[in-house]
């Protein structure tokens, strides 16, 4: 075998140029997004800041039991001012008698009650613009009633990031770990997800954040009349309304591990699929640039393994492309595996690379199923 091949024949010829490319896609679009975040560095914050007075949301739909079980670590945040508003959305379990017993011992809870009416569109857009207008603070973190933050000092990192400039922030929530392979495959997908919004944040083409871990003003939110633009579907509180909101430099992100909010993940696969498809019922409004931006990496990823197996058919082109490929995955693992340890999920970087690869094979299976489905549910 030889190490530099002379590409007499035109066949391996071509599949081996072809296979460069992709090689190059990934390592471009390795090294200049997600490198942004494997080598990001939070800055430390002092609790002696002076820190804004924070208006906290929750939209919740029948959510008594979360609400038992979550309420009081949002309602006893170690923070000097903030009030926690939660908008019971046509409940119909016991979540009004349960936030009527809260309000008697925590008096920086509010509720607001939204009655059940058949003309409302369903999510949480409506809940959420609700809860905005009746706030008294300028300042708005945002949660969901299953979510359970990772430490008191949850709302101080959060809120700690604001400033005159950064008027948006943009946290992580992962969803916690349980047994079974489902449940890896969700939290890597959430996981997975994380480190793009995070890395393209950073990289100055943010696309989304996630409802349950998020903080803007009153001013941006009112600067694109809230969700005025897309209210005509249930989805987009978080992805469109970050791509309309995030101009500029007036967001940043966090990912101290104590600003986290655990939410339970899909108990199944059927459950999950369907909460797949509510996410991807948005993705038709996302701009061309960042529809890109996220097709491009799973695409080139499948044909860069494609042609990979195609030059091992060659002698000419196996040392040299062997050598490539080892190359690009080293490179991969790497900058990849930082990212996940960024956000504490340590042992999906260590074996990253297979699942980087399932999961660039399955999820457009995914995105062929919701492309297909309406989901009109909460």
């Amino acid at each position: 075998m030889i190490w530099i091949p002379e590409f007499k024949q035109l066949i391996p010829t071509t599949i081996f140029i072809v296979f460069c490319s992709f090689v190059l896609i990934q390592f471009l679009y390795v090294f200049f997004i997600h490198r942004k975040l494997a080598f990001y560095k939070e800055q430390p914050i002092s609790f002696d800041t002076k820190l804004p007075p924070v208006s906290i949301i929750i939209a919740a739909r029948n959510e008594s039991d979360n609400l038992y079980e979550n309420l009081p670590s949002i309602l006893n945040q170690n923070y000097p001012e903030f009030e926690v508003i939660v908008v019971n959305n046509q409940s119909i379990d016991d979540s009004s008698w349960l936030l009527t017993a809260f309000c008697q011992q925590f008096p920086n809870l509010r509720v607001v009650e939204l009655g059940r009416n058949k003309h409302l569109r369903p999510g949480k857009k409506l809940p959420i613009t609700l809860a905005i207008k009746a706030a008294k603070y300028e300042h708005f973190v945002l949660t969901d009633a299953d979510c359970k933050p990772t430490s008191s000092n949850w709302l101080q990192l959060m809120a700690s990031k604001f400033s005159n400039e950064k008027q948006i922030i943009i946290g992580y929530g992962p969803f916690t770990k349980t047994k079974g392979f489902v449940n890896r495959i969700i939290r890597f997908d959430t996981s997975w997800i994380g480190v793009n919004y995070l890395s393209m944040a950073l990289a100055k083409v943010p696309y989304m954040g996630v409802g349950r871990n998020i903080a803007y003003t009153k001013s941006v939110f009112n600067s694109v009349n809230g969700f005025k633009s897309h209210y005509s579907i249930s989805s987009g509180d978080d992805d469109l309304f970050i791509q309309e909101a995030a101009k500029k430099n007036n967001y940043t992100i966090q990912i101290d591990a104590d600003s986290y909010c655990y939410s339970p993940a899909a108990p199944n696969w059927s459950s999950w699929v369907r909460q797949k498809t509510r996410h991807y019922s948005t993705s038709s409004r996302y701009k061309k640039l960042k529809k890109y931006l996220l097709g491009i990496y799973p695409l080139t990823l499948v044909a860069m393994y494609g042609t990979f197996v195609s030059l091992l058919f060659f002698k000419e082109t196996i040392i040299l492309g062997s050598g490539i490929f080892l190359f690009i995955l080293l490179f991969k693992w790497w900058i990849q595996g930082r990212c996940f340890r960024q956000i504490k999920e340590k042992s999906f970087g260590n074996y990253f690379l297979f699942w980087d690869l399932f999961y660039a094979i399955t999820i457009p299976f995914l995105y062929y199923i919701s492309e297909r489905k309406k989901i009109y549910k909460w």
